[in-house]
C-alpha cells in the first residue's frame, strides 16, 4: 500500500482510492466492490452504475475500448473485450501427448477491460465459492455462472497485450516512444517568419509524416500555445540568428511549471540559425556551450534539451540542403529520446 502511495504522490495522481489486495485475483477484485458498495461501513465512495476491472499489466488501453465495453455492460449488464487467438490451444493427455486441439477460428481470448452493471457483479462475487476466489480467472464467467449474464463480447484492439515478461518492457518502452512522438511544437516568435524557418517546416512535414507540426508564438501565455504544452511532449525552439538562449529559456521554464514531464520525458531542441559567413561560429561558442549547464538543470525535471546550429547560406541549393538534413536530426532526436544528447550541440 505504501509503495502505491508513494507513486500516487510523485505523479499526482488524483481522485484515487487504494484498497488492500488479495491473495488472489478474484479476492482482489472482490475487495474492490466491496468498496464501492454502499453497505460497507466507513465508504466514502459512492456505488457506481457500471464498474470497469481492468489490469495494469495492460498500459495502453484505448479510451474507445473502455467507451464500448461501458456501452455494452449497460445493455446487456457484462461486456467485455476479445482478441482472435494466435496460437492453437491443443488439451494433452495424461501421458503427456496430444488429446486434442480446439478449432482456432471458433474461439476467442478474453481480454480486459470488462464492464459490469454494479449490482450484476457485486451479486455474482457474493455468491461464488471459495474454489471461484481461489483459482478463477474468468470474471465474465462468475457474472453468467451466479447471475445467469451472458456479456456481450467487444472486439479490442491489438494493444491489450499485456506486459508479462522483461522483454515485454522494452516494447512498452518503444510503444510509449512513438507515441508521445506523434506531435511536434516549433515555438518561435511570428515576427522571424523568415523564408529558412518556413523551408524548415516544409522539410519536417517532409521528414515526419505522422507528425502534426504546431507553431506557436512566442508570448507563451495565450491559450492555443497553452493547449500545445498540455498535449504535447517535442518541442523546436527557433532562434534566429541569435546564439542566446532566452526564447528556449522561456520555454522550459513554463514546461516545468506545467509538470507535463512527469509521467513522460519531454524533448527541447533549441535551434538557432546562423550565417556563419558574416558571423564566425567561435565568436557565438560561448553563448552556445551554455546549453550544458541548462541541460543539466532541466534533466532533473524530466525535461531532455540539446541544440542544433543551421548554416544559413545564401546559396538555396545547400540551404534546402541544410534544412533537409536538420529536419532529419530533430526527428531522430524526438523518436529516440536518448539521454546521451542531451546538453549536445549538434550542427547540420
Amino acid at each position: 500500500m505504501e509503495a502505491m502511495r508513494s507513486i500516487i504522490r510523485k505523479y499526482q495522481h488524483k481522485h484515487i482510492s487504494l484498497v488492500e489486495a488479495g491473495v488472489t485475483r478474484h479476492r482482489s477484485i472482490f475487495n474492490g466492490l466491496n468498496a464501492l458498495a454502499q453497505d460497507q461501513p466507513d465508504c466514502k465512495l459512492c456505488k457506481p452504475e457500471v464498474v470497469i476491472i481492468h489490469d495494469a499489466v495492460r498500459p495502453f488501453v484505448e479510451e474507445d475500448v473502455l467507451l464500448k465495453v461501458v456501452i455494452a455492460a449497460k445493455a446487456h449488464g457484462a461486456a467485455g473485450a476479445i482478441r482472435p487467438l494466435v496460437s492453437t490451444v491443443i488439451s494433452p493427455s495424461a501421458d503427456g501427448c496430444l488429446d486434442h486441439s480446439l478449432e482456432r477460428a471458433r474461439y476467442r481470448a478474453s481480454e480486459m477491460p470488462q464492464a459490469f452493471l454494479f449490482d450484476v457483479i457485486y451479486k455474482a462475487y457474493q455468491q461464488c465459492s471459495d474454489y471461484d476466489l481461489e483459482f478463477g480467472t474468468e470474471c465474465l464467467h462468475l457474472a453468467l455462472k451466479y447471475c445467469d449474464t451472458k456479456a456481450k463480447l467487444v472486439e479490442g484492439s491489438p494493444d491489450l497485450w499485456k506486459v508479462t515478461y522483461k522483454r515485454d518492457l522494452y516494447t512498452a518502452e518503444s510503444i510509449i516512444k512513438e507515441r508521445i512522438s506523434q506531435e511536434l511544437c516549433v515555438v518561435m516568435d511570428t515576427k522571424e517568419e523568415k523564408e529558412p524557418i518556413s523551408y524548415l517546416l516544409e522539410a519536417l512535414r517532409n521528414e515526419l509524416n505522422h507528425v502534426k507540426v504546431a507553431c506557436g508564438a512566442l508570448g507563451y501565455a495565450g491559450r492555443d500555445t497553452q493547449h500545445i504544452l498540455e498535449q504535447c511532449y517535442s518541442f523546436a525552439c527557433v532562434n534566429f540568428m541569435t546564439s542566446d538562449f532566452h526564447k528556449t529559456k522561456k520555454l522550459l521554464s513554463m514546461l516545468e511549471e506545467s509538470d507535463l514531464s512527469i509521467l513522460y520525458p519531454v524533448v527541447v531542441v533549441s535551434v538557432h540559425f546562423f550565417d556563419f559567413k558574416l558571423v564566425p561560429l567561435s565568436q557565438r561558442m560561448e553563448n552556445l556551450m551554455w546549453i550544458r549547464e541548462f541541460a543539466k538543470e532541466v534533466k532533473k525535471r524530466n525535461i531532455l534539451l540539446c541544440g542544433l546550429l543551421i548554416s544559413y547560406s545564401q546559396d538555396e541549393q545547400k540551404l534546402q540542403e541544410t534544412l533537409t538534413q536538420g529536419a532529419i536530426i530533430i526527428a531522430a532526436l524526438i523518436r529516440e529520446r536518448s539521454l546521451g544528447f542531451v546538453g549536445q550541440l549538434l550542427v547540420a
